[in-house]
Formats: C-alpha cells, sequence, structure tokens
C-alpha cells in the first residue's frame, strides 16, 4: 500500500521560500508521476506541479511557474517542491498525490494537475504554508 507524507510546510513573510517534501512508501513501481495541490476553505482545490521522475518531466501552474522549482530524488522516492517569492496568495494546504504508470500507459504531464484525486492512486494528508503580508 502506498503512503505518503508531506513536511516543510510553515510560515513566512510574503517574498519568502519554503520546501516541501513528499516522501512516497510501499512505491514499488519504476514509472509514477507525483503532483502537488493546494487546498484552502475558500477556494477550491488547486493544481501546482507534477513530476515524472523516470523521465524529469515537469509541469507548472501558471500562477507558479516562474516561482516555483520542482524536484525528485529518484532512489529515494522523494519529490520536492521548491517554492521562491510567496505571496499571501499561495497560502493553504499542500499535499502531494502519486499516480502510476503502467507498461502501456501513455500520460501527458500536462494533463495530471487537471485530474480528481480518485484518479490518484494514493495522497497525502498535507502540510499548512501560511504566508502573511
Amino acid at each position: 500500500q502506498v503512503q505518503l507524507v508531506e513536511s516543510g510546510g510553515g510560515s513566512v513573510r510574503s517574498g519568502g521560500s519554503l520546501r516541501l517534501s513528499c516522501v512516497a512508501s510501499g512505491l514499488n513501481v519504476r514509472d509514477y508521476v507525483i503532483a502537488w495541490f493546494r487546498q484552502t476553505p475558500k477556494t477550491e482545490r488547486e493544481g501546482v506541479s507534477c513530476i515524472r521522475p523516470s523521465t524529469g518531466d515537469t509541469h507548472f501552474s501558471d500562477d507558479v511557474k516562474d516561482r516555483f522549482r520542482i524536484s525528485a530524488d529518484y532512489s529515494k522516492r522523494t519529490v520536492y517542491l521548491h517554492m521562491n517569492n510567496l505571496n499571501p496568495e499561495d497560502s493553504g494546504v499542500y499535499y502531494c498525490a502519486v499516480l502510476v504508470i503502467l507498461e502501456s500507459g501513455n500520460v501527458k504531464i500536462e494533463t495530471i494537475l487537471s485530474r480528481h484525486d480518485a484518479e490518484f492512486d494514493a495522497r497525502g494528508l498535507g502540510t499548512q504554508v501560511t504566508v502573511s503580508s
């Protein structure tokens, strides 16, 4: 059973930076995508970024593409979301989700962030990010 655990959230001022981590356990497959989403009580779930560690393919939402970076340590089954120049609108609970790609699967990285939670194989509980002005 795959389990995801996020960490690295916290409180920062506008312009600050945070690095979130998503560690996957029980993920014994060669190919998968890990995506980051964020949610607040007032907004709908929003896709932030995703990465396919086996190929290095990445994708970002328009809102963060010039400020965030995503990376992966394939051997450790860990994905990092590097968030820079944060603003209050970036506040929320950030969680990661994993989509396992089967041998015959043909996944377009740019479609991942628009998928519903139910389409992923597992997700974490999230980590809180608070950005104050």
